[in-house]
């Protein structure tokens, strides 16, 4: 039965290409800024990386399931950032294999105020096995191929990152401006799958309580034309600049919502840190599903020189 409704799901999710969300979501989207945003790069003032990984909807055979490395650094002056991004996705008999480079530029250069410019450019490969279906009728399917797919594909993208006060962020970014068709059709087809622009927009604070807690707000913006508009709200509380514990709301879905998302952090050295997110389903495939979790490692290859605990350079859970 399983096996079936994710069938109809991804389904409908190829049937309603033009009005999806194409580009792959994180809940720990404030972890993971460079993967939206190349104008993230640098912009924490040492090198560092990050590694996550991601599997949604547990309990599905062939339910998706991404990994994703990064890096990025200050390029021979604070103001210029490079980045290099790697990700493999897998949904059913779909695999994606993606490599991103990022570069940025300080155009203010100032402590207290900083506004990066970024470009990134993509490769992609994209395949379907058809080779491992299995379909329902014994006798087989007509309607699948016989061979695996493979196509390859290029992008560029860009974006602003802003920083104020140390306090403050802001981000605006496409990833992906031109539209590739990504169909396994004849190019003169009538029906066609194509990349389409996504938007996104981002910003977070950081709000001093006290000595030992910071309360840091932050929220995720997604659009792509002709789909539901898709927003990530997010509150987290940071302890003693050691532990930080949060909730984010999921807006979208068939129900109140998509997902309720739980999430911590341990920074278990100062320079070494652990995440984890686990996403409570609200949507209709809360029946069939236990949920999304997401694991999270980041690693600071250096640390910083930069002094005060609320620099952007000593609070990697924000900045990063």
């Amino acid at each position: 039965m399983k096996k079936l409704i994710l069938l109809l799901l991804i389904s409908a999710g190829v049937v309603a290409g033009l009005q999806a969300q194409q580009e792959r979501h994180y809940t720990q989207f404030m972890y993971n800024k460079l993967l939206i945003n190349p104008a993230y790069s640098g912009a924490r003032g040492v090198p560092f990386a990050t590694a996550i990984y991601r599997n949604q909807w547990m309990g599905f055979d062939g339910a998706p399931k991404s990994v994703l490395a990064s890096f990025n650094s200050p390029f021979i002056s604070p103001r210029v950032g490079v980045g290099v991004t790697m990700s493999h996705f897998q949904i059913g008999l779909d695999k994606e294999f993606a490599a991103t480079m990022a570069y940025s530029y300080d155009l203010i250069g100032q402590e207290e105020f900083s506004l990066r410019a970024g470009i990134m450019g993509s490769v992609r490969s994209l395949s379907t096995d058809f080779t491992k279906a299995m379909p329902a009728n014994t006798g087989g399917d007509q309607s699948l191929d016989t061979e695996k797919n493979n196509s390859f594909y290029a992008n560029v993208g860009a974006g602003l990152y802003a920083t104020i006060s140390s306090r403050f962020y802001i981000g605006l970014s496409m990833p992906r401006m031109y539209s590739n068709d990504i169909s396994f059709n004849n190019p003169s087809a009538s029906l066609t799958a194509k990349e389409y622009q996504h938007f996104y927009a981002m910003a977070g604070a950081i709000l001093p309580l006290n000595e030992d807690f910071n309360l840091m707000p932050a929220f995720l913006v997604k659009y792509v034309k002709n789909a539901p508009l898709d927003i990530d709200l997010n509150v987290n509380l940071e302890i003693r600049d050691k532990f930080t514990a949060g909730l984010s709301y999921r807006v979208g879905g068939d129900g109140p919502g998509e997902s309720v998302d739980l999430l911590l952090f341990w920074k278990a050295h100062p320079q070494f840190g652990v995440g984890v997110a686990y996403d409570v389903t609200l949507s209709d495939v809360k029946d069939y599903s236990a949920g999304s979790i997401e694991l999270l490692l980041q690693v600071d290859l250096k640390r910083s020189s930069s002094g005060g605990r609320n620099k952007p350079m000593s609070n990697p859970r924000f900045f990063m």
